[in-house]
């Protein structure tokens, strides 16, 4: 028994902290990302999703471990896709279309609520601290990841769900032709990503700052109005 509480009194609990404040926020944004996709595809005539579990915020249904890690890691990652059967839309190249972006606009909404809730919440915790400052920066997080994830799937290469928008302005052939190539595309991702960020150039953490510094003006609101409120 003291051996088990001297391992305790010894655990680093800031990196614990740090680990799952890196692995809330993304579990948040890859479950709300599927559960629009499942949640679009239902509107529109596709059931396939609630039938097979994945219309749910279970976060445990939608994680791909290996996408899971990106995401914590690299800031960039995926989810276990939901599953879409496209011959059940009434007009299938517009409703798949719509299918795929509705993850990545739940995303950009998680990102501007999580931004006004993070300006709003910073006053009180950093005059407070302990556990409301750790919550006000898994909300800064949060809205990163969600936005990462956005920006991340919405390039137009197979299996993202930009490759499905763009499907909706190709014709039969020329989609099919692209999706032959979606195993590659895959490797492809992996390789942004990882040697992206080895090398320094980090072109997907680039964009995603850029875009990420002009809509912290949410947070910026969200801050001047808790400023007016105390």
């Amino acid at each position: 028994m003291h051996t088990l509480q001297a391992i305790w009194r010894g655990l680093d609990w800031s990196y614990l902290i740090e680990i799952a404040l890196s692995v809330i926020p993304a579990l948040i944004c890859i479950t709300l990302h599927e559960c629009a996709h499942g949640y679009a595809a239902y509107r529109l005539g596709d059931d396939t999703a609630k039938r097979m579990g994945r219309l749910t915020l279970n976060p445990l249904k939608h994680i791909d471990l290996a996408g899971l890690v990106m995401m914590v890691v690299f800031r960039f990652g995926w989810a276990k896709p939901v599953p879409v059967d496209m011959r059940k839309f009434k007009n299938p190249r517009r409703d798949m279309a719509v299918t795929a972006a509705a993850g990545p606009l739940m995303n950009l909404f998680i990102c501007l609520i999580a931004l006004f809730l993070y300006g709003l919440s910073a006053p009180a915790a950093y005059s407070r601290g302990g556990a409301l400052y750790y919550l006000n920066e898994g909300l800064y997080l949060t809205a990163y990841l969600s936005l990462a994830l956005a920006l991340f799937n919405i390039i137009p290469i197979p299996p993202l769900d930009g490759s499905k928008v763009l499907y909706s302005f190709l014709s039969d052939r020329a989609y099919m032709q692209l999706m032959r190539y979606e195993r590659y595309g895959t490797i492809f991702l992996f390789a942004l990503i990882i040697l992206g960020d080895l090398s320094g150039l980090n072109p997907l953490g680039r964009v995603t700052g850029w875009v990420f510094n002009r809509l912290f003006a949410v947070a910026d609101w969200g801050f001047g109005l808790a400023l007016r409120l105390m």
